[in-house]
């Protein structure tokens, strides 16, 4: 068997799918990129056996044929030829040897009758979605996502799905992301949990475009597909903690601030606080907010006076700095308005400006104020 491809383009491809292959994984075969050619069309498959990623090309070949070969030493190997055809020879003892214009590189691949088989996708539901608004979706939320294994549930996004929108949900029991979107309208009312491996690698592979995305679910596995990428993964089987609960309805106290100026102070002040806590008091009155932290094992101290408009009375309240810059930093709203109730009540962080096609709700549950 044999197919020309051109080696930029190959890697170009493979890049978008390498990270789903873990290094250290039990079956080594798992280590391999399977290709399989059909005519002039080669698909490249990469799975850990939670997530599969494909894509397809065009390639010059006159047979059909598959193989599995070692993803490490290709990615090494395309990455370091110059952009030219590169020609696959495949033995049928599965010996790879692959000619460029001046070198010749031989690798033993392996059988691919024993790479796992991927998901079928049966009895699904689909809709569809521009690219950027998964990204964005994607992008607003995954960084609240819990890495506890002990709950489950929390190690992935929440997608709430209805006539009217889709709405994105990730906590980690500190902190929680809400995101709607208005504009994607899916055939009904359903709920699933994807892992935050598969969310990654969709991030890195998906156009910030209008592309339209196939979105497709069932009871175990999301589908996502663009162009000629696409992937599978499995769901995370768990209950999704009622999130409506958390969110207080009433915080009568707002704080208006500029995103940046509030985002760059807590940064310094924060260098200065217990690194186990990342604790910033904020101390609010009037038109001025003052940001203290403090480590007193160290003796370290910082603080520093910004402007606000704020409508409440005096307050102190205390957060991990770590997680306001996170939040501060998935909105490009040039203000943020944090609504508040009293020292020991979750505050809310919403942007001032957003499209009228997106709902963005951040939650921060505050730290217990050093005394």
């Amino acid at each position: 068997m044999k197919f020309i491809v051109s080696s930029s383009a190959l890697l170009k491809q493979l890049q978008q799918i390498n990270g789903v292959i873990n290094t250290n994984t039990v079956l080594p075969i798992l280590e391999d990129f399977l290709f399989d050619i059909e005519k002039n069309k080669l698909t490249v498959v990469a799975t850990d056996l939670e997530t599969v990623m494909k894509i397809h090309m065009d390639i010059e070949a006159k047979d059909s044929g598959k193989v599995c070969i070692p993803a490490k030493i290709l990615m090494d190997s395309l990455k370091n030829l110059p952009d030219q055809p590169l020609t696959f020879n495949i033995d049928k003892n599965y010996g790879v040897e692959i000619t460029s214009d001046n070198g010749k590189y031989k690798v033993m691949g392996e059988n691919p009758d024993n790479f796992p088989k991927e998901p079928v996708a049966d009895d699904t539901n689909s809709f569809s979605m521009t690219s950027s608004a998964l990204l964005t979706a994607i992008n607003k939320t995954l960084f609240a996502v819990s890495s506890d294994d002990l709950r489950p549930a929390m190690t992935g996004v929440f997608f709430e799905l209805d006539k009217k929108g889709l709405t994105t949900v990730a906590t980690d029991a500190h902190r929680l992301v809400k995101y709607k979107r208005k504009d994607v309208s899916c055939p009904k009312a359903d709920t699933f949990i994807v892992p935050k491996k598969p969310l990654n690698l969709l991030r890195n592979a998906l156009p910030d475009n209008e592309d339209a995305l196939q979105v497709s679910y069932n009871s175990n596995h999301l589908f996502v597909s663009h162009g000629t990428t696409q992937m599978v993964c499995r769901l995370i089987d768990a209950r999704f903690p009622d999130y409506k609960v958390v969110i207080p309805v009433d915080n009568p106290y707002k704080m208006t601030v500029s995103r940046s100026d509030f985002q760059g102070a807590l940064r310094r002040v924060s260098i200065f606080s217990n690194k186990s806590t990342n604790q910033v008091a904020l101390h609010i009155n009037g038109s001025e907010l003052q940001l203290t932290a403090q480590d007193i094992d160290f003796s370290f101290e910082g603080n520093e006076r910004m402007k606000c408009r704020y409508d409440g009375e005096e307050m102190q309240i205390a957060f991990n700095a770590k997680f306001l810059v996170e939040m501060l930093g998935s909105t490009s709203s040039e203000e943020v308005k944090v609504e508040l109730s009293t020292p020991t009540k979750a505050g809310i962080i919403k942007p001032m400006e957003e499209d009228e096609n997106e709902e963005l709700l951040m939650l921060v549950m505050p730290l217990m104020l050093n005394q």
